[in-house]
């Protein structure tokens, strides 16, 4: 098959992702949880550093410290959720200014992630707005670590599909100057 033959499938998965507020009770096996934590593994980052750990947690007593660390309603629905941080002393930090890439690298691994769960029929959401302070407590997270984001995961809620809005790409894309 040609690069350019699946480009067609690739933007239909792109279409087809959402950020999913509403879950089934149904748990999420591990083969397949495995399959999608796997996705983040083949992410790039800058330099391949991989700054990265992922923590998946279906206990009862793990995804209530999630949800102590971020009340809203609708993550109690989600039957697994992925911690995703950042070792900021792994990362590369560009020469010219310092810039640490820890949250650039681990934003690509994130979506590589939420991109896997929708290719295997789970729903997903980026979640940033968290006390990390509660999930370093529960979780007894080492100071090298940042906890980045949170991503539940679950078979979406056939209610769950919001209707997405985007800008045009002539709104966006420039060609030789701003």
């Amino acid at each position: 098959m040609r690069n350019t033959d699946l480009y067609p499938q690739l933007m239909q998965l792109l279409r087809e992702r959402y950020s999913c507020r509403a879950y089934k009770s149904e748990p999420v096996d591990r083969d397949t949880l495995t399959a999608v934590l796997d996705a983040a593994r083949l992410a790039p980052s800058a330099t391949n550093r991989q700054p990265w750990v992922f923590l998946a947690v279906d206990s009862p007593e793990g995804l209530e410290a999630i949800r102590k660390s971020y009340p809203r309603e609708w993550i109690k629905t989600a039957p697994v959720c992925v911690i995703a941080f950042g070792d900021h002393k792994a990362a590369w930090h560009r020469p010219s200014d310092g810039k640490d890439h820890t949250d650039v690298d681990l934003s690509i691994a994130v979506e590589h992630i939420c991109l896997a769960a929708t290719s295997l029929g789970l729903g997903s959401c980026w979640v940033c707005n968290f006390d990390p302070s509660v999930l370093r407590d529960a979780f007894e997270v080492p100071s090298s670590l940042e906890p980045i984001a949170i991503i539940p995961l679950g078979h979406p809620a056939a209610d769950s599909v919001p209707e997405k809005s985007r800008k045009k790409a002539e709104d966006i894309i420039r060609f030789n100057s701003l």
